[in-house]
């Protein structure tokens, strides 16, 4: 459902003339960028900040940068920023509050997580009561200091500027304008080797190409006085890691330091081991804590043995990370790391003295089954009553989860492991969706005319009843359809949604209805032509400069099907004259056929109604010309196409338009459909495109295109999160590319580059700059991808 300014003139009335102004520029970015509930938070935000009394300039800068804020990190910390922004109108000017709105995007980029982000609104809070002077100079300067530090090191690099300087007003000026030596001083030494926001887009490429799927990285506080310390870890499926890493003093013994990045690497790979390796959580019932350190030491070696079968090399970037043994052991922790070490390194292992670390080498040594959790579980336990007994008889302190634990840096937490007592959202949406399936029936015309209607049935019903064929009524002469005013609809489709915080496809998730495009004025597809003559003519030239189909000649050969006259009198002049000749005397007959089929797919959402800039035409109305024109240029080289559309109110109802079939013609009737399109609702993709690649799986073409046409990113009203519906798009673009169909998109958003090309890949789109070229370029594109 598309919200329109329209409909919120109370709220627009309300805020100043150059506020309203703004607004209506920003209008259409916002609405691409956030829901309708987050365009409400907006609305109420930007009238909030007016009620302050603090000037315009802090409402306009709210309007303009809050829609890059959400792109950055979703719309749900807008409330937070704007609740911020409230609770320090009294303490400071609104020129700060300004300063504050103008670099939340900045910030919200930098940090890269919406969690902290809100941590970092806190280090705000810290500025202004502890040295309320230095605010404004540090906002100013907030590029380069997020460039440089964590936020656990901007904290400190404040917390020190502010207790120096609580008396010295201008001494707080030059600390936070990075003016003082002491400011340079202390960013030099809380300032951090490798920053996770400047490898994040590296780490996923690796893990993608390495291990054939993605994975969902975020960064966390590791260094703000957090429980997580510079450790790891997995909750609900996504990869969490320190926002930070230094070079690492490697331990091998002709190696230098590690680098940062390989520091990411092995991190990230370990938890990916968790995750594809994991096939259950183990339980940790009646188990105490040294048994739990002891049984996630061994699930940490069963998950790392199995990764480095399928890549040898993951070994030797785990080793480097390993700490040196510890020789004579003095506590438990030291023993778990030689073990850690030992089951990672075989030569580490034979130089083990230690008769509990060659106890676990030889019960791991055991094994059968390494895909079984369980055998982690047992083990464990076996191997921490051996480990309770050597402490008891050594006389070491007792076990300690936080002196004890395991050192090396990339290894996670492991909380992932042990079954949780939390509600698991996943598992009740499948217990749902598994208990609520709607049962739909085909009967006949004599069980649907006795049945009894139950008329407070709604779209929830447990059990739908559908007559195949239209239900005639003989005295009105019409359809009952026809009587309702409601054209039949074809049985809902169901496609699974990836998910990519839980890493997997919830089934049937969404729903597709099919629906009767409304028929137009056809004159209006062909004045559309006839303005777009000189295109037509260009077109025609390009169809006619394509190759030929029927039979091809072939010469030059030296095996063929007949001799080439002319290639044989040639080679037996240049014999007769003494030069060399030419051997290729033959020729050879191929038939040459286009076997193509290509689906266009027209996004027909919201803001396909919005104007093009420097002129009176819609997008949606280029969308018209472009698919005409491509329609006559295919209708030419006889290419087999269709022509669809689509839009999204939500998960359950994806409207998918057919204006023109693969058996159908291209001719008054379709160009009817095509002139009654109309822009309405969202874009949900990654369903538009499983409907159309099931529509193609069905065509005999040897090459199989679906050409998407749309003007903004993937988006829905029940989707708050911006990655959500981006992936799942990539996601679907691949399972097609897995079934031989290709999928190139054309979009005319100028901002796709920051996520188109992770969707259909580097050399599978176009953004269009100039919209008014669309008409001309679509069909030369299509062109050159089936020369």
């Amino acid at each position: 459902m598309s919200i329109h300014l329209d409909d919120h003139a109370e709220l627009l009335q309300e805020l100043p003339h150059g506020a309203q102004e703004v607004l209506r520029g920003a209008w259409q970015e916002a609405a691409r960028a956030l829901s309708a509930r987050g365009l409400d938070n907006y609305l109420k935000g930007a009238l909030a900040l007016h009620h302050l009394g603090r000037g315009e300039e802090v409402v306009v800068s709210f309007l303009q940068q809050m829609p890059a804020l959400a792109r950055a990190i979703g719309e749900d910390v807008l409330p937070d920023l704007v609740n911020f922004l409230l609770s320090m109108a009294s303490k400071t000017s609104g020129q700060v509050l300004t300063l504050m709105a103008q670099t939340a995007p900045t910030a919200a980029l930098r940090l890269g997580d919406a969690e902290l982000f809100r941590q970092y609104l806190s280090v705000l809070g810290l500025v202004l009561a502890q040295a309320p002077q230095g605010l404004r100079p540090m906002l100013e300067n907030l590029e380069r200091l997020l460039a440089q530090l964590t936020l656990g090191g901007l904290r400190r690099w404040v917390q020190w500027g502010a207790q120096a300087y609580r008396a010295d007003v201008d001494g707080q000026r030059r600390y936070f304008g990075l003016q003082s030596a002491d400011a340079l001083a202390v960013l030099q030494q809380e300032r951090r080797g490798t920053l996770f926001v400047d490898v994040q887009r590296r780490l996923n490429l690796y893990l993608r190409a390495l291990w054939g799927r993605d994975f969902f990285l975020r960064p966390t506080a590791g260094d703000f006085e957090s429980r997580e310390g510079l450790r790891p870890y997995i909750e609900r499926h996504v990869i969490h890691i320190a926002d930070a890493y230094d070079d690492v003093p490697g331990t091998e013994p002709d190696g230098g330091p590690v680098p940062a990045l390989e520091v990411y690497r092995a991190a990230a790979n370990h938890c990916a081991a968790h995750l594809m390796f994991a096939r259950a959580p183990l339980s940790d019932e009646g188990l105490d804590a040294l048994t739990k350190a002891v049984v996630e030491l061994v699930e940490d070696a069963r998950v790392e043995t199995l990764a480095c079968r399928r890549f040898p090399r993951l070994r030797q970037q785990w080793r480097a990370l390993h700490p040196l043994p510890v020789d004579p052991p003095t506590r438990a922790g030291d023993l778990i790391n030689r073990l850690a070490l030992a089951w990672l390194d075989e030569a580490a292992a034979e130089r083990d003295p230690d008769p509990w670390v060659r106890e676990g080498v030889a019960a791991l040594a055991a094994w059968t089954d390494w895909d079984d959790p369980q055998a982690s579980l047992e083990t464990g336990r076996r191997l921490a009553e051996s480990l309770r007994a050597r402490i008891a008889a050594e006389g070491w302190p007792a076990f300690s989860a936080r002196l004890d634990g395991q050192r090396a840096i990339y290894r996670d937490d492991n909380r992932a492991i042990w079954v949780s007592g939390t509600y698991d959202e996943t598992e009740a949406l499948i217990a749902t969706w598994e208990r609520q399936q709607q049962v739909r029936r085909k009967v006949n015309v004599i069980e649907m005319v006795n049945e009894v209607d139950v008329e407070f049935a709604g779209d929830d019903a447990q059990e739908v009843w559908i007559l195949p064929t239209e239900f005639w009524l003989d005295q009105e002469g019409v359809t009952i359809n026809s009587l309702l005013g409601r054209p039949p609809l074809a049985d809902p489709v169901h496609y699974p949604e990836w998910d990519y915080q839980i890493q997997l496809l919830r089934p049937d998730w969404v729903t597709v209805l099919e629906r009767h495009a409304a028929a137009g004025d056809p004159a209006r597809i062909e004045a559309l032509l006839a303005e777009q003559r000189p295109v037509v003519q260009r077109l025609r030239h390009l169809i006619e400069a394509m190759a030929p189909q029927g039979v091809q000649r072939i010469r030059k050969l030296e095996d063929g099907d007949e001799l080439d006259l002319d290639a044989a009198v040639r080679a037996w002049i240049d014999w007769r004259s003494g030069q060399q000749p030419d051997t290729r005397i033959m020729m050879q007959h191929r038939i040459h056929t286009r076997d193509v089929a290509v689906l266009l797919l027209l996004d027909l959402s919201a803001s396909a109604n919005d104007p093009v800039r420097g002129t009176d035409q819609t997008v949606l109305d280029l969308t018209r010309a472009a698919a005409a024109l491509m329609a006559e240029a295919l209708q030419r080289i006889g290419d087999r196409f269709a022509i669809h559309g689509f839009r999204s109110d939500g998960r359950h109802d994806v409207h998918y338009l057919r204006v023109k079939d693969f058996r159908q013609g291209w001719g008054e009737a379709a160009k009817a459909r095509l002139a009654g399109l109309e822009g309405a609702f969202s874009t949900r993709l990654g369903a538009a495109l499983r409907h159309a690649g099931a529509e193609l799986k069905r065509q005999p073409q040897r090459k199989r295109i679906v050409f998407v046409l749309t003007d903004g990113e993937p988006a829905d009203v029940d989707v708050r999160d911006p990655q959500y519906l981006r992936v799942d798009a990539q996601h679907a673009v691949q399972e097609l590319r897995c079934d031989g169909i290709i999928s190139y998109c054309l979009t005319l958003d100028p901002r796709a580059d920051a996520y188109v090309e992770r969707i259909f890949g580097a050399r599978h789109y176009t953004v269009l700059e100039r919209v008014q070229r669309l008409p001309e370029v679509l069909p030369s594109l299509y062109l050159g991808l089936t020369r």
